[in-house]
């Protein structure tokens, strides 16, 4: 069996690497956004995160989550020979970019089971409201012309 000799082969798979790992980092936080009446829900997917590492921080108008997902000791040990290995661990951020109406004030964020969900309320100012109509009273009042009383004058010098 002949192998050939590829001097582009240890470059080819550095390259893949890093695109698997830039990949999998735009991976890491995946998200569901959606609106629900008067609230907008961002649900993210943060796997084998401990609750006590992920802080959330809004900024004018900038939501960042940050989650740290540590490696298991079991697996950092040296002497453990890897033959794949394709879970990341490390420090993950992700921002969205909130609109004005939202009560940012007033997020909250739970949770659970791998799953961040954050609930952001819609402002009171921006919510859609019904205008009330009034009705006015019609006013039918008559209108009289005011009466024009002739008056009858004799004709400067026309005296007989």
């Amino acid at each position: 069996m002949t192998v050939a000799y590829n001097p582009f082969r240890e470059m080819d798979r550095v390259f893949n690497q890093l695109a698997r790992t830039a990949a999998s980092e735009a991976r890491m936080m995946p998200m569901d956004l959606y609106r629900d009446g008067d609230r907008f829900v961002v649900k993210m997917d943060l796997p084998g995160v401990d609750a006590d590492s992920i802080d959330i921080d809004v900024d004018d108008r900038t939501l960042t989550v940050r989650a740290e997902r540590e490696q298991e000791k079991e697996t950092a040990d040296e002497t453990n020979r890897w033959v794949t290995r394709e879970r990341s661990y490390g420090s993950y951020a992700r921002q969205l970019t909130l609109g004005s109406g939202l009560n940012l004030a007033a997020i909250k964020a739970e949770y659970t089971d791998g799953v961040l969900t954050l609930t952001i309320p819609v402002a009171e100012e921006a919510k859609p409201r019904k205008v009330k109509i009034t009705k006015g009273e019609a006013v039918t009042a008559e209108v009289e012309a005011p009466k024009v009383e002739q008056a009858v004058k004799e004709p400067v010098g026309a005296g007989i």
